[in-house]
């Protein structure tokens, strides 16, 4: 292994050593105000740097979420600088990944109306990053705006065969769905060009069982709340990037009910790590077998485009946990219910 590669994992885990603690949830969580977080995390933990302009008596969770994720850009870019055999195709896979959950966020607002909050938690850092006209899109208020603001960017041709219906409305789910198969082919071809052997593999494996766990929990998502027909599920599920079979997806389409949907999914490789996570909710399991997946490879892979790609996730996790505990403190949630919402 060269001097780069170690580099690069002796980075990313000194980084890791400094995410918060339990010690530190634990302290947070007795915390009685928003303003007693932010005093926390700004004394206590490596979030100093990045809040020490934040006002602890007037937190805007858009903002907060903004400067957060700036931080992971910033994390991340900072690994890059080490291995860049790998470390740009990521970059891009992060800002498409961004993109693409924005234009989703988008899109949501725009179906009931309310563009005009999207601006308020759009991540600052992708507008150098992007080519998409971010004034443009914050501007938006209906579907051909919206298109204007993707023009000249590859969203646009995937996007310009939708119009609203009579209601107005998008089938968001179907764009999504294009969004993230254009992410991951994009990603999965860039892992089979660039690396190779055990490299090359565990991170197939990675990306692989983490859209396995994307699709169960669309299909579980799609038939709760949509109650779409096995065949229209069907033609929405992204079974090219994962290791599930057509037919065992094809078999939760048509499943009955969620538990026979938990049933199949967990009789298959990936699906039985659905019994070691613990989990509160069928939403929650694709985040927390993403976590389990992530802290196993920086801890263990040798590799150092694992790692960096873990610990990405690991910071995604990171954010989510404090944004969790900020909005549960905020809203005066049991501590016992704030603490089943974290990822641990």
């Amino acid at each position: 292994m060269s001097s780069t590669s170690y580099a690069v994992l002796a980075k990313a885990r000194a980084k890791y050593g400094k995410f918060l603690t339990d010690r530190d949830y634990t302290s947070i969580l007795a915390c009685q105000s928003v303003a007693e977080v932010m005093v926390y995390l700004k004394s206590h933990t490596h979030y100093a740097s990045v809040l020490y302009e934040v006002n602890e008596r007037d937190v805007h969770r858009g903002r907060l979420e903004q400067l957060l994720r700036q931080n992971l850009f910033d994390e991340f870019g900072s690994l890059c600088r080490y291995d860049s055999s790998i470390s740009e195709g990521f970059s891009r896979y992060v800002i498409e990944k961004t993109e693409a959950e924005q234009i989703i966020r988008f899109l949501i607002l725009l179906n009931s109306n309310s563009t005009e909050k999207f601006i308020f938690q759009f991540p600052a850092f992708l507008s150098k990053h992007t080519d998409i006209d971010v004034n443009m899109l914050a501007n938006a208020r209906d579907y051909d705006d919206f298109l204007n603001a993707l023009s000249g960017t590859p969203y646009y041709d995937i996007l310009k065969i939708y119009k609203p219906d009579e209601k107005g409305r998008l089938p968001v789910s179907d764009i999504e769905n294009k969004l993230y198969a254009r992410v991951f082919k994009r990603v999965l071809a860039l892992i089979k060009k660039k690396t190779a052997g055990s490299e090359q593999r565990e991170l197939l494996t990675l990306f692989r069982t983490i859209n396995d766990y994307s699709i169960f929990s669309r299909i579980l998502r799609l038939k709760k709340y949509y109650n779409l027909s096995p065949e229209v599920l069907k033609a929405g599920m992204l079974s090219e990037y994962g290791s599930l079979s057509r037919s065992v997806i094809e078999r939760m389409c048509e499943a009955k009910s969620s538990a026979e949907v938990f049933q199949i999914m967990q009789s298959t490789g990936s699906g039985r790590m659905i019994g070691k996570i613990g989990y509160n909710y069928a939403g929650d399991i694709h985040p927390r077998v993403q976590y389990r997946l992530a802290k196993k490879n920086i801890h263990f892979s040798n590799n150092p485009s694992v790692v960096m790609i873990s610990f990405v996730f690991l910071c995604e996790t990171e954010l989510m946990n404090v944004i969790s505990l900020i909005e549960g403190i905020r809203y005066q949630l049991d501590p016992k219910i704030i603490k089943s919402l974290l990822i641990r």
